[in-house]
């Protein structure tokens, strides 16, 4: 059987992790056919638009969609190809790596973020000159999702502790209903669990984050709680994420475009790769997967290792090592 995969790159170092990736799939025994399309920054200026609709077409045609990072347009191509895909889950893995540096190696996090609604639902207005409102908006139907997701997550992938995050002591009403429909997917599935105040668990994340595993967020929460968990294991080049659909899905990096490196040929492919990991893994292919996971793993543990985790290799040397690795 053979899965298309759209590629987009993107911008800055998306154009060389990106390549990383697809040739560290090719390296599996899988047989994959590779769609690239364009999008963010420079497919703006020459074209007009930060998303064009053959790209739009690939990514929702393919079995599934690697992308790398754009710039400023970042809000305008990864937001409507999330929607294309139908991603209700953005899942973003944050764990240390032996032989790196980390404020905090005991960290073996998954935070479960719902991807359509919250504040980022873009509905925001002026009400009059230097009054602006944002709407905040969460359904039961999402937060239902969203929790399913999370439960069954932590089951499959051997978690015990999970955490739904909230603030629904402030927001009554949106975060009141996140936390009621998941506290009730929780009882229906009889599973074990506690609940933390976002702001709290933040604090607790930098203190003890052994204490966890799976969280289970709101939008913005987990955007935020994610970031903050990149700080604990070596910053957001060494973390993968994925943005589940029922069907389809995107993999990125959390990292950005890095600019001021773009081109040099250093940038640090491992979370554009684990993110193909967890493509296999979505794809059904769970030995491939931690293959891959396995190879990285090694790699950063024992060379050749990128100048931003304390090595000076290229880019391409470090996915040369992962290959054989696998």
């Amino acid at each position: 059987m053979t899965h298309e995969i759209a590629v987009i790159p993107g911008d800055g170092i998306g154009k060389e992790v990106t390549p990383a990736a697809v040739d560290v799939l090719e390296a599996t025994p899988i047989d994959f056919d590779f769609v690239e399309g364009e999008a963010g920054d420079e497919v703006l200026a020459e074209t007009g638009t930060a998303l064009p609709e053959h790209t739009q077409e690939i990514a929702a045609d393919a079995d599934a969609t690697l992308f790398g990072a754009a710039g400023e347009t970042a809000a305008d191509v990864i937001l409507p190809l999330r929607s294309i895909v139908g991603s209700f889950a953005n899942v973003r893995p944050a764990r240390s790596y032996p032989g790196l540096d980390a404020v905090k190696p005991e960290t073996d996090l998954v935070f479960i973020r719902e991807n359509t609604e919250g504040v980022y639902s873009g509905l925001e207005s002026e009400i009059t000159e230097g009054v602006r409102t944002l709407t905040r908006v969460v359904t039961e139907d999402a937060s239902e999702e969203i929790a399913e997701y999370g439960f069954k997550y932590a089951r499959r992938n051997g978690y015990d502790d999970v955490t739904i995050a909230h603030k629904a002591n402030v927001m009554r009403e949106t975060d009141g209903l996140f936390l009621e429909t998941a506290e009730r997917v929780a009882d229906e599935r009889d599973a074990e669990y506690e609940t933390a105040l976002m702001d709290a668990l933040a604090m607790h994340l930098v203190m003890h984050p052994e204490d966890y595993g799976v969280v289970i967020c709101p939008n913005l929460a987990g955007d935020m709680l994610s970031d903050l968990a990149a700080g604990l294991v070596g910053g957001l080049g060494l973390l993968p994420s994925a943005n589940v659909g029922p069907e389809n899905a995107l993999f990125e990096p959390v990292h950005g475009s890095a600019p001021d490196i773009a081109g040099e040929g250093i940038a640090n492919p491992s979370a554009m790769i684990l993110s193909a990991a967890m493509l296999l893994d979505h794809l059904g292919y769970p030995d491939e997967a931690t293959a891959v996971r396995d190879a990285v793993e090694s790699v950063l543990e024992s060379g050749p290792r990128t100048p931003d985790v304390g090595g000076d290799a290229t880019t391409e040397e470090v996915t040369d090592a992962v290959i054989d690795q696998i």
